[in-house]
């Protein structure tokens, strides 16, 4: 299997970044790193748009992060329409990766606000999907 297994709908079957999802698989959530120039990424990326290399590695995304902004999404995109209403943030984590995606809906609205700490985790969608949401810590 490759990328078409991740996320709700996957416009895309193939990509660069397809181990995306083998690392997912594993519990683990991966950004990429440019050997040329150190910059990372996340969501990951075969090639570095800072010095254009095509020599990228990957590193896990761990432990806490402080979520910097959010907004609550009331409609959602096609493929999406029965999770509306859903909250999507930015996080900060380590290194100062920045990790956007939903936020687990079990949090309760009022309890979400910038500066709060967030953990990262690999979430199992119907249909053998995966995907990963942010959570408070």
């Amino acid at each position: 299997m490759g990328f078409e297994q991740f996320g709700i709908i996957s416009f895309t079957s193939t990509t660069k970044t397809a181990q995306f999802v083998d690392f997912l698989k594993e519990n683990e959530i991966r950004g990429t790193v440019c050997k040329e120039c150190g910059a990372r990424f996340f969501p990951p990326r075969s090639d570095c748009s800072v010095c254009l290399s095509d020599e990228m590695d990957w590193f896990p995304i761990s432990g806490e992060g402080t979520l910097l902004t959010f907004t609550k999404a009331m409609f959602a995109p096609a493929g999406f329409e029965k999770d509306a209403p859903y909250i999507l943030g930015v996080a900060e984590f380590a290194d100062g990766v920045k990790v956007f995606g939903r936020l687990d809906k079990a949090l309760p609205d009022d309890s979400v606000k910038p500066g709060m700490r967030v953990k990262i985790h690999v979430v199992a969608l119907e249909g053998d999907r995966l995907s990963y949401e942010l959570t408070a810590a």
